[in-house]
């Protein structure tokens, strides 16, 4: 798009639409909070689209932003980029975000396996002795983290310091929420072949009610593993970027500007995403580009 947008994360255009915002997802990746100078071809569809269907799945859960993800459902301003917008943006209401990320995790992972090797917790939370890479957690865990903005690292927070943060009262909203809506989300994928190891979401208050915003459940936001491979003890495969970041860890220190990447990363990683999207909504992938 010519229009430069109001606000840009790593991933999302933000662009004021009268009393709404435009929420477009571009085809950019992030990898160890930096921008990836590739993009990956229809990953920013991919990640609005299965948004989408989660938040139409969970709306008698939790109320959520989404208006439209329909372009002739967009203000006038936007009619000439409908063909670009089709599929990938999301007319969305206008929330006072909360200042957290809402972790949730079913599985010991990521940096929750590293620090439950140190001291056997995860963000404080004390686990069971002898679990190891991809154990099913006892239970599913709320380890909330802070909003961090682009270039930093987002940190892992205790529940107290949320209610610090937010007050008791959202504090508690949220946490019952993101739970509730991983277990569903959890029970949903299973039928679907795939395990939710863990996710993130994000909440804002529209209308003084507590709402889902953002993205829901994407490659992006969650780790999805196929579960006919699912072995515990070893990492698992995932329907993510997991492809991006281990070939980066292999050709890069950290230092410098980010290597591009080749093609079969990109094609790969592209596939990938959307494998996803039809494992989960249970149809084919097809762009909306050039149906608008």
């Amino acid at each position: 798009m010519e229009r430069r947008p109001d606000s840009r994360g790593k991933v999302r255009d933000i662009y004021q639409a009268e009393d709404n915002l435009l929420m477009v997802a571009t085809d950019r990746i992030s990898a160890f909070d930096y921008i990836l100078p590739d993009e990956i071809p229809f990953k920013g569809e991919v990640l609005n689209r299965i948004s989408a269907f989660w938040f139409e799945k969970f709306a008698d859960i939790v109320p959520n932003h989404l208006v439209s993800i329909d372009p002739a459902d967009f203000p006038e301003e936007f009619a000439e980029y409908r063909d670009y917008l089709a599929g990938r943006a999301m007319l969305v209401r206008r929330a006072e975000t909360i200042p957290v990320e809402c972790i949730v995790r079913g599985y010991l992972t990521g940096s929750g396996k590293k620090t439950y090797d140190e001291d056997g917790t995860v963000c404080g939370i004390k686990l069971p002795a002898g679990l190891t890479e991809a154990s099913k957690l006892p239970e599913p865990i709320f380890t909330p983290s802070t909003k961090a903005a682009i270039g930093d690292h987002d940190e892992n927070i205790s529940f107290d310091r949320t209610v610090e943060i937010v007050g008791a009262e959202i504090a508690e909203q949220i946490r019952d929420l993101s739970l509730k809506i991983y277990t569903a989300a959890s029970e949903y994928a299973a039928t679907r072949g795939i395990i939710i190891a863990d996710t993130k979401f994000e909440f804002g208050v529209i209308d003084g009610k507590v709402t889902l915003i953002d993205e829901c459940l994407t490659p992006d936001s969650s780790r999805f593993w196929p579960a006919d491979s699912y072995e515990e003890g070893k990492v698992q495969p995932s329907y993510d970027k997991q492809y991006v970041r281990d070939w980066l860890r292999a050709h890069w220190d950290m230092t410098g500007e980010v290597p591009h990447l080749p093609a079969e990363v990109i094609d790969g990683t592209s596939a990938r995403y959307r494998e996803a999207y039809q494992i989960i909504t249970g149809t084919a992938f097809e762009s909306m580009k050039g149906n608008a």
